[in-house]
C-alpha cells in the first residue's frame, strides 16, 4: 500500500512539474503541443528527479525536488557562489520553492563516469584540478563540517551496513575498536586547512566537455580541503589507476601551495587517504540505506569497491591494522557476491 502511494505521488508531481515547466517556457515565448513533454534524465541518491524538454535547438532541465526532503534555497544560492566564481553549472532560470521544482540549463549527456578511459581519462581528470582549487577559493556563509557531523555520518557504516544489512551484532570490544577509528580520522579531517567543500565531487555529479560541469552542490559545506579531492579520485563509482591517482593528488598539492595552502607531500597524502576512509566508511552505510528504507538496490553494487578502498588505506598505516584484520575476518565473509551484484 505505501508504495502505491508513493508512485501514486511521483506522478502527481510529475503532472504538476509539466503544467509548471509549460508555464516557464510560456514567459520565453515557447509554446508546446499537448501531450507528455518531460523526458527523464536520472534519479538521484536523493528524491530529485530530473527532467530535459528540447525545443528546437534550445533545451532545459525541469528538476523534481521534494521540498520537504531537499534544500531547494541551498542549491539557488550556492550556484549563485559558484558562477560568481565563474565555474560552469547550472543556471537557475526559474523556481518555485513551494511546489519544489527548478528550471535549469542544460549541461549535456555525458558524465565523466561514463567517460573515455585510458590517456584522455588522465586529461580529463587533470582538467578539473584547477575549477576544484577555484571551488575551494569561495567564501560563502556554510556549515562547518564539524567533530559531530563527520562522526554522524560514520556511524551509518555500523547502523546499517554492519547491523542492518549484513546482520552482524557487535561485540563491545569490536564497537570500541570502530569508536577509536572513527575518532582517529575525525581527528585527521579536523586539522586540515578549512575550505568549500562540494561533498559529492564525483563522476556522476561531473559533466565532460569544453568546461567541466559541475552538479549537485546543494549540500555544500566549510570542510577538509582533501575532501573533494578524494570523492574525485577514490570515486565509489568508478575505479581509476593509483599511477593516475598518485599523480594527481601530488599535482594538487603543489597547486594549494601556490595559493597559500602548504602541506608536506606525505602529511597531504595521509589526510587524503584518511579523509577518503572516512568517506567511504560513510558511503557503506549510505548505499545501504537507500537499498534498505529507501527502495533502491542499484547502489549495493557499489559498495565492493567501497570495501576495497577501505581495507586498502587500513592495511597501509599501522594504527589501522586492528581495522583492517577486522574487516577481513568479520566482515568480508559476509559479503557474498549475490547480495552485491549489479
Amino acid at each position: 500500500m505505501q508504495l502505491d502511494k508513493t508512485s501514486s505521488a511521483r506522478v502527481q508531481r510529475e503532472v504538476d512539474l509539466d503544467a509548471w515547466a509549460r508555464e516557464q517556457l510560456a514567459a520565453r515565448s515557447i509554446r508546446l503541443p499537448a501531450g507528455p513533454i518531460l523526458r527523464t534524465v536520472s534519479d538521484d541518491a536523493s528524491f530529485r528527479r530530473y527532467f530535459r524538454i528540447v525545443h528546437g535547438d534550445e533545451s532545459f532541465i525541469f528538476v523534481d525536488s521534494p521540498p520537504d526532503t531537499e534544500d531547494n534555497t541551498s542549491f539557488v544560492s550556492i550556484a549563485g557562489y559558484l558562477l560568481q566564481a565563474e565555474l560552469n553549472v547550472p543556471v537557475v532560470y526559474g523556481v518555485d520553492f513551494d511546489q519544489g521544482f527548478m528550471m535549469l540549463s542544460d549541461l549535456g549527456d555525458e558524465h565523466y563516469l561514463t567517460a573515455p578511459t585510458g590517456a584522455n581519462q588522465a586529461t580529463l581528470y587533470r582538467d578539473l584540478l584547477k575549477p576544484l582549487q577555484r571551488m575551494q577559493t569561495i567564501k560563502a556563509p556554510l556549515p562547518h563540517y564539524d567533530r559531530a557531523k563527520l562522526t554522524d555520518e560514520m556511524n551509518l557504516f555500523t547502523d546499517w551496513f554492519v547491523s542492518e544489512l549484513l546482520s552482524l551484532d557487535l561485540e563491545r570490544s569490536e564497537a570500541k575498536e570502530l569508536t577509536g577509528v572513527f575518532e582517529a580520522l575525525v581527528e585527521s579531517a579536523l586539522v586540515q586547512p578549512s575550505v568549500f567543500v562540494h561533498r559529492d565531487f564525483h563522476s556522476r555529479n561531473l559533466m565532460t566537455g569544453t568546461s567541466p560541469g559541475i552538479l549537485d552542490f546543494q549540500d555544500a559545506v566549510l570542510g577538509p580541503v582533501t575532501y573533494d579531492l578524494v570523492s574525485l579520485l577514490r570515486d565509489c563509482y568508478i575505479q581509476l589507476p593509483t599511477s593516475l591517482v598518485d599523480e594527481l593528488v601530488e599535482e594538487y598539492r603543489q597547486l594549494l601551495g601556490k595559493t597559500g595552502i602548504s602541506a608536506t607531500a606525505d602529511e597531504f597524502r595521509r589526510w587524503f587517504d584518511l579523509m577518503g576512509l572516512q568517506r567511504h566508511i560513510k558511503c557503506a552505510g549510505i548505499f545501504s540505506r537507500l537499498h534498505l528504507r529507501d527502495g533502491k538496490p542499484g547502489y549495493l553494487g557499489d559498495i565492493p569497491l567501497v570495501i576495497t578502498y577501505i581495507q586498502s588505506v587500513s592495511s597501509r598505516y599501522p594504527e589501522l591494522l586492528a581495522f583492517s584484520s577486522w574487516l577481513k575476518l568479520r566482515i568480508e565473509p559476509l559479503m557474498g557476491a549475490e547480495l552485491f551484484k549489479r
